[in-house]
């Protein structure tokens, strides 16, 4: 870690006040709660004390900046804020620093933002387009590299498997990989069978594979406490137990309402990612659909169970599963395999989930068959309507930005994302101009062709549908 990181910030260690709520919801909630502790998962339970904070906002104060949230993407901001524009912001937490996605995702740094392929992106913004997004994507990667240089977060190098689930993929695989070689100079191979079973994992369901070069395991607290010790040893201050619980702009000034105080802000970014509710503020209600994923994390694997599933790799893996699932060995030789959830928070501790995702396991490593769960949690994911992120001004006379959106693919591309707000807050946002840049985050769509918040009230039931539909695409169709 750099001598600046490594310098001596005075703060406190602010301990959760209310216990882990398993049935939160952010369609139903107004806010995550005030100083509810983390869930718990693996990534808590290895990661280490919690760093120093600034302690919960206490009486009402002025700032330049507040950043909402502190995850990957307001840490990130922070930093860059600080860093690259010489402003030191204020972040709110609701509970405890990076509570929310950021400790309970499956650590897969990817090339990627949102949840589209570059071929649909070509389908959708066409070939210019797709070769910025493309660009920018690489250009994330790179940045998020030099982020984690001196933050100890177990980085697994690599790239990414992407495993076909099952034969039928093979040709729509074959061709994506042809795509990115050809058209984005990204080299792309084709595994077979054989290849990805010999040389790689002996994942039973494997009929093959694509493995991009791109792609890093991380340890998902390490990473976010890391994030927390930069963001204040550049001199932003960090509020948990601080829940943004009324927002009001007057004059072009912002003031938000905390348990124990308002913060006057001349300018807000918003960083909540799957936890953000529909009152934070009018121009997110409706506006993302949050989703549950579950992950598991089993004990240490002995040798001969190693051997058994032939888990040469610790590179990250996802398979070709429209309801993927995202695995793969972590340093200290357990697995690590998450997947789809519960529909509403209500269901979310249904022990079935679990059952469903271990008989997954089973699925892929049988030699893993009564292997022992230790840890078990889940976590909402922000997805937009057209699965693609936001990082975005959605009002021009109001100095308030949003970062959301990311499908799942957030661990990379936050600390992008982060960079992005930065910029936005700091007055360079006009300079961006791809879609991503350029566009509020979408209403519900119906077939993707009308879109509107009417739709709103119906999302979870056609949610319902879709799942089951996807369900029958990835194993049955």
């Amino acid at each position: 870690m750099d001598t600046t990181t490594q310098s001596a910030v005075q703060g406190k260690r602010t301990a959760a006040s209310q216990p882990f709520d398993p049935s939160y919801d952010p369609l139903k909630e107004a806010t995550p709660g005030v100083g509810k502790d983390y869930a718990p998962t693996y990534w808590v339970a290895t990661g280490g004390e919690p760093p120093e904070d600034d302690g919960p906002i206490e009486h009402d104060i002025e700032v330049d900046v507040a950043i909402i949230g502190a995850g990957f993407t307001g840490l990130t901001a922070a930093i860059f804020l600080a860093e690259q524009h010489g402003i030191k912001a204020h972040v709110l937490e609701a509970n405890r620093t990076s509570w929310g996605c950021t400790t309970r995702n499956g650590g897969q740094a990817q090339c990627a933002t949102g949840r589209l392929k570059r071929s649909q992106w070509i389908s959708r913004y066409g070939l210019k387009v797709a070769h910025q997004l493309h660009q920018e994507c690489i250009d994330a990667m790179e940045n998020f590299k030099e982020l984690i240089k001196d933050i100890d977060c177990e980085p697994q190098p690599g790239g990414h498997l992407y495993i076909a689930h099952r034969d039928k993929v093979m040709p729509t695989l074959e061709k994506e990989a042809k795509l990115l070689r050809d058209e984005f100079n990204y080299d792309a191979q084709i595994l077979s069978a054989t290849d990805v079973k010999r040389d790689w994992v002996d994942d039973k369901e494997a009929a093959g594979a694509m493995h991009e070069p791109e792609g890093i395991g991380i340890h998902a607290a390490k990473l976010a406490f890391g994030y927390h010790k930069k963001a204040r040893a550049l001199g932003a201050k960090i509020h948990p137990q601080s829940p943004v619980q009324g927002f009001e702009t007057k004059n072009g000034v912002h003031y938000l309402k905390t348990p124990g105080g308002v913060v006057k802000a001349k300018a807000v970014g918003i960083a909540t990612g799957g936890y953000t509710s529909q009152s934070l503020h009018p121009q997110l209600k409706n506006r993302l659909l949050p989703i549950l994923s579950n992950s598991i994390v089993t004990r240490v694997l002995t040798d001969k169970e190693i051997e058994a599933c032939n888990f040469q790799t610790k590179q990250v893996i996802t398979d070709t599963r429209i309801l993927r699932h995202y695995y793969r060995r972590l340093p200290d030789n357990r697995v690590q395999i998450g997947s789809r959830s519960a529909i509403t928070g209500r269901d979310a501790p249904n022990k079935k989930y679990e059952s469903m995702l271990i008989s997954d396991l089973h699925r892929k490593f049988p030699a893993l068959k009564d292997i022992q769960i230790d840890f078990s949690w889940w976590g909402w994911v922000d997805v937009s309507h057209d699965m693609m992120p936001r990082i975005f001004q959605p009002e021009p006379k109001e100095t308030v930005y949003y970062a959301l959106g990311y499908g799942g693919n957030g661990v990379m591309y936050s600390s992008q994302a982060g960079r992005r707000l930065a910029q936005w807050i700091a007055g360079q946002g006009k300079e961006l101009d791809m879609p991503i840049f350029t566009s509020k985050l979408p209403h519900p769509n119906l077939f993707e062709k009308v879109e509107s918040p009417i739709f709103a009230p119906f999302r979870r039931f056609g949610q319902r549908f879709l799942y089951r539909w996807y369900g029958l695409k990835d194993e049955k169709i």
